[in-house]
């Protein structure tokens, strides 16, 4: 992706989750609230992309085929510190919570949450990034 910073849209979002419908619907659901959204299937899917140096925030899911979303904020804080991780569970599992949170997970929301509450924490958070990687 090598487009100007100025040509970059300021609220990108990358949604990584294994399930399509997932995907799907949280594309629509921050599309409605004029955030952009970049899904990927995969955390290597997603790594192996451009789009970690412009995206402004992560919403990922805990348990997936491959690299789980824990190792994903593992990886993903090693280049962007700072980056806005929100984790989306269909598992209600404390230690992992624990984990997330610790890592510096921005929320931890469970399978079916609230989308309001999501974007709630996504408002929050974009408000709150610097201009760090938009250039």
């Amino acid at each position: 992706m090598n487009v100007p910073a100025a040509e970059i849209p300021r609220r990108i979002v990358a949604v990584v989750d294994d399930d399509y419908r997932v995907r799907e619907s949280l594309a629509s659901l921050l599309e409605s609230a004029g955030v952009t959204p970049v899904v990927f299937a995969s955390a290597e899917e997603f790594l192996q992309s451009a789009t970690l140096k412009h995206v402004r925030c992560l919403i990922t899911d805990v348990r997936m085929p491959g690299m789980d979303g824990l190792e994903l904020q593992r990886r993903v804080r090693k280049e962007r510190p700072t980056l806005a991780v929100l984790f989306i569970t269909a598992h209600n599992d404390c230690e992992t919570k624990q984990m997330a949170v610790s890592g510096g997970a921005i929320g931890f929301l469970r399978k079916p949450f609230d989308g309001a509450e999501l974007l709630q924490i996504i408002s929050r958070a974009l408000e709150g990034m610097s201009n760090e990687g938009t250039e």
